[in-house]
């Protein structure tokens, strides 16, 4: 008999994380990879936060805090919402976590019943099945192909709604392909769901103000006013303001469900680092003009990835609206042989054959429930970027 609980078969270990700890370990070996598995900004987080981070350590804010939040950062996200989503929340519908994923964990922690579905569009962030699976409930995936962009089509979530429907998880800019949603077509989606008042909406926001070529983001709660009181809005400060390591997420939500994850959180973490919170703080209500500056440069490398990515043979790669990753389809290569003598049968075969002959560490689409494809963050230096897509080619050329 096994000591582990029998919940733990129901999971799988994250192949982001899988991919970039592999990467790492053959750099320590002495081999020369270039990893681009990470999701995170390779730009440091802006002077003025660390500062707000620093004086609040010499102010000697580090006790515990408030589960939910200190008062200061539930009142800068108020005001977010409000600026930027025309969303009013009072302080009693605001949660802050240790990161987006631990709100989107206690949201779903809180509210699933074994049997309960979760419709989440494929291809989905590597976590987003795993953490319904730990609560208990059923994903039920909806393929987005690249014919749509990677976009949920309104006919085919109105054929996965079940009355064991609970939970829609809305990812947009999304987390592995950079598709997002434009107002329009969020309207379409959200028309589907005033239809089905049982199935609460769940957004993952995060990369909200990583948005190219004049495209302008929008949230389900602000396109459809009648989806207010059963939508969580999910956000964070880890990407647009360079802050992975700091783990500050929040929501704005209904009063009942955020009272129910903030008991989840008292009884697991209880509050966020006091030190994270006050530096976010500073983040949401200091200055925003780096974020710009940032996206210009994510521009450019979106711009010459997708170029370099579509000469390569075997790979067809479309250009995203958001976030710093494309999702380029290897499809062309699947049967062909790798310098190894490998036969490369699916994604996994790809990336595995990739790494070892060119030193690129690259996450297979399979591992985000849509192959044959596989994810590369352009969140890392420009020169890296183009030697990586370089070595890409030249294996690509190199199948036979």
């Amino acid at each position: 008999m096994t000591f582990l609980a029998a919940s733990l078969a129901r999971v799988k270990p994250s192949a982001t994380i899988a991919v970039t700890d592999k990467a790492r370990a053959l750099k320590a070996a002495g081999r020369n990879v270039i990893g681009l598995g990470a999701g995170e900004p390779d730009f440091d987080t802006p002077g003025n936060i660390k500062l707000a981070a620093i004086r609040a350590i010499e102010a000697g804010k580090t006790k515990y805090t408030d589960v939910g939040g200190i008062p200061e950062l539930k009142e800068a996200i108020i005001a977010k919402f409000q600026r930027e989503n025309e969303l009013s929340y009072k302080p009693n519908q605001i949660i802050v976590g240790t990161g987006g994923k631990q709100v989107l964990y206690n949201a779903l922690m809180a509210t699933i019943n074994p049997g309960d579905e979760v419709i989440i569009p494929a291809p989905y962030w590597v976590s987003s099945p795993e953490m319904v699976a730990l609560a208990g409930g059923e994903s039920v995936a909806i393929v987005c192909t690249a014919e749509h962009g990677f976009k949920l089509q309104p006919a085919d979530l109105e054929k996965a709604i079940t009355p064991k429907t609970k939970w829609i998880i809305l990812n947009s800019p999304s987390n592995p392909t950079g598709a997002a949603y434009t107002r329009a077509e969020l309207k379409a989606i959200t028309d589907v769901l005033v239809k089905h008042p049982h199935v609460w909406v769940m957004t993952d926001d995060m990369y909200e103000h990583l948005v190219y070529d004049d495209f302008v983001f929008t949230t389900p709660a602000q396109i459809e006013p009648k989806l207010y009181n059963r939508t969580l809005t999910v956000n964070g400060v880890s990407k647009a303001y360079c802050m992975t390591g700091w783990r500050i997420g929040y929501a704005g939500g209904p009063a009942e469900l955020i009272k129910a994850m903030q008991t989840i959180q008292s009884q697991s973490t209880s509050n966020p680092s006091s030190i994270s919170q006050w530096a976010s703080v500073e983040a949401l209500n200091g200055p925003q003009d780096f974020i710009p500056a940032n996206n210009k440069v994510f521009k450019e490398r979106r711009d010459l990835v997708v170029g370099m990515l579509n000469q390569a043979k075997g790979i067809d790669c479309p250009r995203p609206e958001g976030a710093f990753y494309v999702y380029p389809s290897c499809a062309g290569t699947i049967g062909k042989t790798a310098p190894s003598g490998k036969v490369i049968a699916n994604d996994e075969d790809f990336v595995t054959e990739l790494l070892e002959a060119e030193g690129v560490a690259v996450v297979q689409g399979s591992a985000f429930g849509l192959g044959p494809a596989f994810r590369i963050s352009y969140a890392t230096k420009t020169s890296d970027l183009e030697d990586a897509c370089k070595r890409i080619q030249r294996f690509c050329g190199n199948l036979r």
